[in-house]
């Protein structure tokens, strides 16, 4: 399973965040490094569509989408030197997929650390960029050798050289020039900045209505859209996600929140690793199926079984909202709605699904 790092500056909420998203109990304090080992969860990735279609079909069981979070040691400056658990950071984040950058806004004088968002990306991109730098300078060289004997190589010199001159000047891959081809030569290095970015803002909860102006503000200074980023008081929300899923929805819309930012949190993190999802309904079980973007019918018949893969025969398809419509899957048998797709077919997030198969 894909893995998206949390990664922040001690205090700014990491913890919280990975607690509230997941459920776990990883140690909060306001003092730096309460987490010092890299804790594993994994949190629901809530589905509307999946709700809906398992109430028209009376489903027994309900099975959402997950994806899998990691809350990784707090970073400080000089972490690219060792500095606080500078190497056990960065390790943390070498091996996750993408990474959720936690940018503190909420103000707390009995919780050490400052309250500017961009401070806290300035500081983590650095130190991000100084790491990666460093990774290219102790490569650049032995692969310039080895293609002079091996000429598949060059691509890979390019990108790094490519790379090299990006972190020298002070900017993360993430937000480079280098194209998709360049970005996939450096995949083999591990580099910290050449992993998707989701940046969630910890507000503090009289700071909920500033949550727009506070995503441009981030976004703008990583190039993104405001819609790329999450502003979110993490404490407000771990809160609420405590009650029951009546108080809980209370709560959130007394304060005109909607369902909550956490929901967003999960929903980001799982397309931001390039994840999609299909589903299955029926009156025992409604699911949500995890694949990757891109994936053919095939492929996806595996997610559920590994022999309706191997005896796949077509896939009967229709989009979720067109079957809810109709009612139900016999309804959109009879009136000839369901398409038949074979081998070739790129399932699309939304389609829902049943395999046919002969093993």
């Amino acid at each position: 399973m894909e893995r998206l790092g949390i990664v922040g500056l001690p205090n700014a909420g990491k913890s919280s965040l990975f607690n509230a998203l997941t459920g776990a109990s990883a140690p909060v304090a306001p003092h730096p490094f309460s987490t010092t080992e890299t804790n594993v969860g994994v949190a629901q990735v809530p589905d509307d569509r999946l709700l809906k279609l398992s109430e028209m079909s009376k489903s027994k069981k309900t099975v959402q989408a997950t994806v899998e979070f990691v809350d990784i040691a707090g970073l400080v400056a000089g972490a690219s030197t060792g500095e606080g658990l500078g190497n056990r950071f960065l390790a943390g984040i070498r091996e996750a997929d993408a990474v959720c950058l936690v940018l503190r806004a909420f103000e707390d004088e009995n919780v050490v650390g400052g309250h500017d968002p961009l401070d806290d990306l300035q500081i983590l991109e650095l130190e991000l960029v100084l790491a990666d730098a460093a990774t290219v300078d102790n490569q650049i060289d032995k692969r310039r050798k080895a293609a002079k004997s091996d000429k598949t190589l060059l691509g890979e010199v390019a990108a790094l050289e490519a790379a090299q001159t990006t972190l020298q000047g002070g900017t993360p891959i993430y937000r480079s020039p280098l194209d998709a081809e360049q970005r996939a030569a450096l995949k083999p290095f591990f580099l910290l900045t050449n992993k998707p970015v989701l940046p969630v803002i910890n507000l503090g909860e009289d700071q909920v209505g500033e949550a727009d102006a506070r995503s441009k503000e981030v976004a703008d200074a990583l190039e993104l859209n405001a819609d790329d980023v999450v502003a979110v008081s993490v404490q407000l929300e771990a809160e609420a996600a405590q009650l029951d899923p009546a108080e809980r929805t209370e709560l959130l819309e007394g304060l005109g929140l909607g369902e909550g930012a956490l929901p967003r949190v999960a929903r980001a993190a799982y397309h931001l690793l390039g994840r999609r999802t299909f589903l299955t309904t029926g009156d025992k079980e409604s699911r949500a199926w995890t694949f990757r973007a891109g994936a053919k019918a095939p492929e996806c018949a595996g997610v559920i079984h590994s022999d309706l893969q191997r005896g796949f025969i077509r896939a009967e398809v229709i989009r979720w909202d067109e079957l809810l419509e109709l009612g139900s899957w016999h309804a959109a048998k009879e009136v000839g709605r369901l398409r038949v797709e074979g081998k070739e077919y790129e399932v699309v997030d939304g389609d829902v699904l049943e395999i046919r198969f002969n093993v």
